[in-house]
């Protein structure tokens, strides 16, 4: 596998892993609405692992490209 198929491959992942995100912040903030503050920021807690994920998935995107 060259390094363009790999990079397309990441680059798929990481957009599935954004949709994934952006639907369970969504899903969190709804079950804040209901009073379920706890909940909501433990979840946004563990989205930041993703948010720093993400960033590294795609700086190792932007280097296989290069």
């Amino acid at each position: 596998m060259d390094k363009a198929t790999t990079a397309d491959a990441l680059e798929l992942l990481h957009l599935n892993q954004t949709a994934i995100r952006a639907a369970i912040e969504e899903v969190s903030t709804w079950i804040r609405q209901r009073g379920s503050v706890n909940v909501h920021d433990n979840v946004m807690t563990a989205l930041q692992v993703l948010d720093t994920n993400a960033g590294a998935i795609t700086n190792v995107i932007e280097r296989l490209r290069d």
